[in-house]
């Protein structure tokens, strides 16, 4: 009889993954960034969390529940080209040292559903100017879609 795959450590803790993105949602707009979840990106791929600041600049968050989740998946490298800083973001609780798992060239979160701090700051890589005219395009119609349907529909 053929056995069943294991279930993803994300489908296994998708409390946690809640948690995590709640908090480090609430440390961007801490920080001064409008933030989008699931933001979807030109190369067809979605952020998890796309944050926009004041200057312009962009963050994208992967937001990951465990090692495990960590290490399944490898689609985070596709990011990076359509944000000035890449960062982790990581349950509190996490048991292994996560500044030595991911990785240096990436900033690190941490963070519960309270709150989130920074562990480790993400290098600047400055977007192409035709690149960041286009997401902010995109940020723009996206925020207000969302809006447009939060008012007339009821809900995101």
């Amino acid at each position: 009889m053929p056995q069943t795959p294991p279930p993803s450590p994300v489908s296994e803790r998708p409390e946690q993954t809640r948690s995590v993105t709640r908090g480090t949602r609430g440390l961007l707009r801490a920080l001064g960034a409008s933030v989008l979840g699931e933001f979807p990106l030109p190369n067809g791929r979605r952020a998890d969390l796309a944050a926009l600041s004041r200057d312009g600049s962009f963050r994208i968050v992967e937001v990951k529940s465990c090692v495990a989740d960590f290490r399944a998946d490898g689609k985070w490298t596709h990011y990076r080209a359509f944000c000035d800083r890449f960062y982790f973001a990581v349950p509190l609780d996490l048991h292994e040292a996560p500044e030595e798992i991911f990785p240096p060239d990436a900033g690190l979160i941490v963070a519960d559903a309270h709150g989130a701090s920074v562990w480790r700051e993400a290098p600047i890589h400055p977007l192409p100017a035709a690149t960041r005219k286009a997401l902010l395009v995109r940020f723009g119609q996206m925020a207000a879609e969302r809006l447009h349907y939060a008012l007339h529909l009821g809900e995101f």
